[in-house]
């Protein structure tokens, strides 16, 4: 029996569903990771990119409309090891100083596996003429970059204030 080739927007539907999942998987990473946090700035990035995840799965499910698919999502092996190693590293260092750290440095892995993924599919949209959906990814990506961005300016200041204690 033949197996159909596989085609862009079978890659594009594809990833989708992996980046559809991986979302879902970062807002309730974000919640935790914001309780866990214990610096005011870092807990205020976390508990406001957590709803902003929200509505980007919101905007995921337009993307499946547009393209007449049906919104489901498919485990996405990166982001169970991404979070599997958030927990592993907040087991570790919860209670050190060093924690909040390694939390910013977590959650900046997640942002730049969304990042990778969100610039993909905005490629593949555009490519594959979906127009309104490669608008919704585009505000998206921009959207995890602002955050990657502000978690850095963040991550230097516990960084430097951990070190001065130290």
């Amino acid at each position: 029996m033949a197996t159909k080739e596989k085609t862009l927007p079978d890659a594009f539907y594809e990833t989708l569903k992996d980046v559809y999942y991986a979302e879902k998987q970062s807002v309730k990473a974000l919640k935790k990771s914001a309780k866990a946090a214990q610096h005011a700035e870092l807990k205020q990035a976390f508990e406001t990119h957590a709803d902003e995840s929200a509505i980007q799965v919101e905007r995921l499910q337009q993307v499946f409309e547009i393209i007449g698919k049906p919104a489901r999502a498919k485990t996405c092996e990166a982001m169970q090891g991404i979070v599997s190693e958030m927990e592993e590293d907040l087991e570790d260092f919860g209670d050190t100083p060093a924690a909040d750290a390694v939390l910013a440095a977590c959650a900046q892995a997640v942002e730049h596996y969304e990042i990778a993924r969100y610039g993909t599919l905005k490629t593949w949209a555009s490519q594959l003429g979906y127009n309104d959906a490669a608008k919704l990814l585009d505000e998206t990506l921009q959207e995890e970059k602002k955050t990657d961005t502000l978690l850095s300016k963040i991550a230097v200041k516990i960084n430097v204030e951990d070190s001065n204690g130290a």
